[in-house]
């Protein structure tokens, strides 16, 4: 019966010990602060990326970030996504204060293929999702060689 409440997912395995180990950690992690765990950001935005013969669409989600805070850049086929979130939220109803706080900072590297045209890249950023769209160089056709025999 046990074996029904474990599923398997890329060779992990999850259930009633995947959930003791996640238990006893958020007791070691709460009553035990380290100085580095105070400040450890696991927080990376998502980012798909795709490519068809035209051009490379990268798009990344990022909920809570600010324009302002966002960074973009390309070097040596390299595309570097970086920013700092900070988000808080307060709640105070009659009973109860709810007071939330996330911070960090993020960089994302996307390595990306030869022929890319970096002077027409176009970025646009809207509701926390950026859009990047990286146009490559048009495929040059191939030319049949001719051969001259002596």
């Amino acid at each position: 019966m046990i074996g029904n409440l474990i599923k398997r997912n890329n060779n992990k395995e999850y259930g009633l010990d995947t959930f003791r180990k996640n238990i006893d950690k958020l007791f070691d992690d709460f009553f035990f602060l380290t100085p580095t765990s105070l400040f450890k950001n696991d927080w990376e935005p998502t980012v798909d990326v795709e490519e068809d013969e035209k051009s490379i669409r990268v798009k990344a989600e990022m909920p809570g970030i600010d324009e302002k805070d966002l960074d973009v850049r390309i070097e040596n086929n390299v595309l570097t996504l970086s920013g700092e979130k900070n988000e808080e939220r307060k709640e105070e109803k009659k009973n109860y204060i709810f007071s939330e706080r996330k911070f960090g900072s993020f960089t994302r590297n996307i390595s990306l293929p030869e022929g890319i045209k970096t002077d027409k890249i176009k970025a646009t950023f809207k509701k926390g999702v950026l859009n990047i769209e990286i146009p490559k160089d048009e495929a040059k056709e191939s030319k049949k060689i001719a051969i001259n025999v002596h």
